[in-house]
């Protein structure tokens, strides 16, 4: 094996896979959690600025700094530890501590992240979430946080992992501008399962949170896509009539299709990216392997009922944009075929007149030809004459006599002559 060269990414792929621990947590503790993302063009971004970001951070707690090129940090920041991810569109900052807080998700929990390093961050806020993790209670005294902490209508509550666990969340952003989730632990569930579940809690709050930008982007092309289907109906539907030239509904047709591939550039990527986080979403939730409990809807039932939906609106608006592209492509055939059929009918047109106009010139140069004959007879009877004058003076003819008896052998020698010259013309 020593002398087959290994591939030049091979161990940085196999790596990869083993890059991204879950951490260990012992109930009780807590978890702060920050998804930053840039406003505009958020996959191009300058992923230094977000490297250097966790660096100054790193430096208030006298923390050693990430690996050059690194997408993943995990270190200790005085008495808590934490956990940097570098993704696609977006940086995570997770902070975990012992203990627990009183009042229960108390806003000052994120002074963990200084004032003036989250004004620094470059970018905006995707989701920030609070997870409140402590050992599991009796039925009643769980019902009885459940209800202070969630709010009533849209909490969701199940067991998980074989019910070593218990989590709930409402799925709200409360007045201190937190997304609150609980996690109840049993005496069976092992630090790291603990730490797959807060995991796991705050990809599905922050995917869920990135796959709704999609349902904001198709809100916002929403009417323009339904007045432009307006337009492509009329535009079709005048197809088969008469009013206006096809090369005018051409050129209208091509200024929707133009509008329609800017609409499909626009989307694309945020639509695809839609669908990949609604997967992530749906994959980390059936990981958790859901229980009812109390009688409450579970987590896939929260979603089902009120994210589905959502996800279904994107679906949709992109599935109406390819199929208005569609359309467009097809009356464009069809003004094709209306503009070819109408020029075709123009040249027949333009070939029949111009086969009249070759008929009238045919005869027209027949007319000529005949004049042409006249003319050049008279002007060889006249030379003839003067030159065959002594001939008739001598003969003693009459000048008018010799004269006219040369104009029908002249006319007929110029009329020969000029029907020869026609035929070698026309075999040339």
């Amino acid at each position: 094996m020593a002398t087959i060269e290994d591939h030049p990414l091979r161990y940085a792929l196999s790596n990869e896979l083993h890059a991204r621990p879950f951490p260990s947590l012992r109930s009780p503790c807590f978890a702060v959690y920050l998804a930053i993302k840039q406003p505009e063009n958020a996959a191009g971004r300058d992923r230094s600025a977000d490297v250097a970001h966790l660096t100054a951070l790193l430096d208030r707690y006298g923390t050693a700094h990430p690996k050059p090129g690194a997408n993943h940090f995990f270190g200790d920041l005085g008495k808590y530890k934490l956990k940097w991810e570098s993704h696609t569109e977006f940086v995570t900052y997770t902070i975990f501590g012992e203990g627990n807080w009183t009042p229960p998700f108390d806003p000052k929990r994120l002074d963990v992240f200084p004032d003036d390093w989250l004004a620094d961050a470059p970018g905006v806020l995707v989701t920030s979430v609070l997870i409140r993790v402590e050992e599991k209670p009796d039925d009643a005294e769980m019902r009885q946080k459940v209800n202070d902490w969630f709010v009533p209508e849209s909490v969701a509550v199940s067991h998980v992992l074989d019910r070593d666990a218990i989590i709930a969340g409402d799925f709200r952003i409360d007045e201190g501008g937190q997304s609150r989730f609980a996690v109840f632990t049993g005496p069976e569930c092992s630090p790291r399962r603990t730490g797959r579940i807060v995991q796991r809690i705050c990809e599905i709050e922050t995917y869920k949170q990135m796959s709704m930008l999609g349902l904001a982007r198709a809100r916002s092309i929403q009417g323009r896509l339904g007045e432009i289907g307006d337009e492509l109906s009329a535009l079709v539907s005048g197809i088969g009539g008469s009013g206006g030239t096809s090369e005018a509904r051409l050129q209208q047709l091509l200024n929707i299709s133009a509008e329609l591939e800017k609409l499909n550039a626009q989307t694309s990527f945020r639509f695809g990216a839609t669908g990949a986080y609604e997967a992530i979403v749906n994959q980390r939730i059936d990981v958790l392997r859901e229980e009812r409990w109390d009688g409450r809807q579970t987590f896939r039932e929260f979603m089902t009922r009120r994210y589905d939906p959502a996800m279904r609106t994107v679906k949709a608006m992109e599935r109406q944009l390819r199929d208005m592209a569609e359309r467009a492509i097809r009356a464009g055939d069809l003004l094709r075929t209306k503009v070819d059929v109408d020029r075709s009918a123009q040249n027949q047109a333009l070939l029949e007149s111009m086969d009249r106009r070759a008929d009238l010139q045919l005869r027209l140069q027949e007319t000529v030809e005949g004049l042409s004959v006249v003319a050049i007879s008279y002007y060889a009877v006249s030379l003839l004459s003067y030159l065959t004058a002594p001939i008739a003076y001598a003969l003693h003819i009459d000048k008018a006599v010799w004269t006219a008896g040369l104009v029908i052998p002249v006319v007929l020698v110029v009329w020969l002559a000029g029907r020869a010259v026609r035929r070698r013309l026309v075999r040339r």
